[in-house]
């Protein structure tokens, strides 16, 4: 099983068919609510020519820069077949009507809505799941290292063979956005033949089916979902998505456009402090999020599974590697409480379980007897004195020593553009100099920092830890120790954070880290699945290569009462969803609950 840039997974409850809470189609009526509003969000998106409308491999194997793809908007132009919903562990059905696993032939079978319509008029059908799976297969998608064929017995069954049984095949199928045949079909046959030819995609037909389809520039998207693009209304800083009459749920959707502006967060701010937007998913900084308070704005937290952590060169600063009771120190000795609380006020939270993935999936997850195994981490800076005494390190005049004598002194490398990563790059800088190991900082824009992270330009970074798209711990272990290190840094000419995976663990002796990996996230049995995942919890606690800060929430402007009749609570357990995946808000606004006043 590889895990090199794998993408997708769900929990394993969600191997059971759920029954769908909302399986409306084209022509159905729903939502209750007064149709003709229109609602106002925000994405940094690319117009053309940087932008594009070509959105194969989406989610998982994207081409960059989609417009709308890679934001929550792009699922109401091309659905998936379900949304996870996180906190019950089901599935809520969009195209699809359910699907079911037989694990005595390790195959899925889809059962796709009747009725449904392509925007240029040709029928939806199990033709373009083909299309989407075989134009994944040309995408590299690491779906194909877990099955090894795909069918579409009639117009509306769909069936994907695994060749290995994995939990995160199940995320594959359903959340991926479903292509239409009558634009990537021909890249779909061409995958398929050269894999029937018993070539891959490192083959030259391979190689040159991807560039193709990386490359491919359609003038437009062809929309199954509700909504496409006014094209007409696109520019630098607005588009307009109007209904698609004929697309899923089409009747069932109250807005009859959505207004998205364009910009990061300082571009942003201002609209939703003019009150132009409705709900924005930007990173704000806590001053920004008082003033939308005190407009009227609700703010809504839901998790992102994930954060900053600190990363330590081992290869540069060698002396955190030596002694795992040196980064143990590192982490008793800063106060993530007010780490989180100066970068997000209170989206962000402080971790107490250090797992290596989100407290908020410890439930589903993590036996007690392993969660009682972990070492319970706290702001304990006397504890941190000892941890270093022990390795050898001495403090003179408030200031740490190494072994061999040389200062305590270290840069910090930082995304300088993120406001909220600044902000505890700056505030970590200041507690673990105040306790004797002297910090600077380098501030490096986002699109370069984790490029010289994987090349190993830094002695400490920031850099981020758990998973913000799958809920499922073993992409948060590919994350914390494949990620930014050798396996996979080496594809920006680099060794990353440069530590070893087969090494020594407390409790566990010798260990490989990389197939403790593989079996966190192989087979379908939950109670081995759960074994696994709270070995490798262990591990990581005791080894940290990387010291999650603190799990940021979202902190997610939504104005109720001018457009909107009424969002999501923080109570409601949808807001439990993942911003960034599964959004609850695009959820509601898919399935007719979002209305307009």
């Amino acid at each position: 099983m590889s895990t090199l840039g794998v993408a997708g997974v769900t929990a394993a409850a969600g191997c059971s068919p759920a029954k769908p809470t909302s399986s409306t189609s084209p022509g159905a009526s729903g939502g209750g609510g007064k149709k003709g509003g229109d609602f106002h969000g925000g994405w940094p998106y690319l117009p053309s020519p940087q932008g594009n409308y070509n959105l194969v491999g989406s989610p998982y194997v994207p081409v960059p820069n989609a417009i709308l793809f890679g934001g929550p908007y792009g699922d109401l132009i091309a659905p998936p077949s379900a949304y996870y919903h996180w906190k019950e562990q089901t599935w809520e059905f969009f195209l699809a009507d359910s699907y079911d696993l037989d694990k005595s032939t390790n195959t899925y079978t889809v059962k796709i809505k009747s009725g449904l319509k392509w925007s240029d008029g040709s029928a939806l059908s199990s033709k373009d799941y083909l299309t989407t799976f075989w134009c994944q297969w040309a995408m590299n998608s690491p779906l194909w290292s877990y099955i090894d064929k795909i069918d579409a017995p009639d117009d509306t069954t769909f069936t994907m063979r695994m060749n290995s049984p994995a939990m995160v095949v199940e995320r594959y199928l359903l959340r991926s956005n479903i292509l239409p045949t009558s634009v990537y079909g021909d890249f779909a046959d061409r995958a398929k033949t050269i894999q029937g030819s018993g070539k891959d995609q490192s083959s030259t037909e391979g190689a040159k089916l991807n560039s193709d389809v990386v490359k491919f520039t359609p003038k437009e998207y062809v929309a199954s979902g509700p909504y496409n693009i006014d094209y007409k209304t696109i520019n630098n800083t607005q588009l307009t998505m109007v209904k698609n009459p004929t697309g899923f749920n089409a009747n069932t959707v109250n807005f009859d456009t959505l207004l998205i502006y364009n910009g990061e967060t300082p571009v942003v701010t201002p609209l939703v402090l003019s009150k132009d937007v409705d709900y924005a998913t930007h990173g704000f900084p806590v001053a920004s999020e008082k003033q939308f308070q005190s407009i009227g704005y609700d703010i809504l937290r839901p998790p992102t599974y994930s954060g900053p952590a600190l990363y330590m060169n081992f290869d540069k600063v060698p002396e955190f590697l030596k002694d795992e009771k040196v980064r143990q120190a590192l982490n008793y000795a800063f106060d993530h409480k007010q780490n989180g609380t100066v970068a997000l006020g209170e989206s962000g939270v402080a971790p107490t379980l250090f797992t290596g993935f989100s407290d908020n999936l410890a439930d589903a997850w993590l036996d007690p007897a392993y969660k009682s195994k972990l070492i319970q981490y706290s702001f304990n800076q006397d504890k941190a004195a000892t941890l270093l005494e022990q390795a050898g390190w001495k403090r003179s005049g408030g200031a740490w020593k190494l072994p061999d004598g040389k200062a305590a002194s270290y840069q910090l490398l930082y995304p300088s553009d993120f406001a909220d990563w600044s902000a505890a790059a700056k505030d970590l800088q200041q507690q673990l100099t105040k306790f004797g190991i002297k910090i600077s900082l380098h501030g490096v824009v986002s699109t370069q920092q984790p490029i010289d992270v994987d090349k190993g330009n830094f002695q400490l970074a920031i850099q981020g830890w758990g998973n913000s798209t799958q809920p499922y711990p073993y992409f948060s272990y590919v994350q914390a120790f494949l990620t930014h290190n050798y396996p996979i840094a080496k594809n920006n000419g680099g060794k990353g954070i440069d530590f070893p995976l087969q090494t020594t663990a407390p409790g566990f002796g010798k260990i490989d880290i990389q197939k403790m990996i593989n079996a966190s996230g192989s087979g379908i049995d939950e109670a081995a699945l759960k074994a696994n995942i709270g070995k490798l919890a262990q591990v990581f606690n005791s080894l940290l290569p990387i010291i999650p800060l603190f799990e940021r929430h979202g902190n997610s402007p939504a104005l109720n009462g001018k457009r909107v009749k009424q969002f999501p609570t923080n109570s409601d357990p949808i807001t439990q969803n993942s911003l960034y995946a599964d959004n609850e808000v695009v959820l509601w606004i898919l399935n007719g609950k979002l209305q307009p006043v």
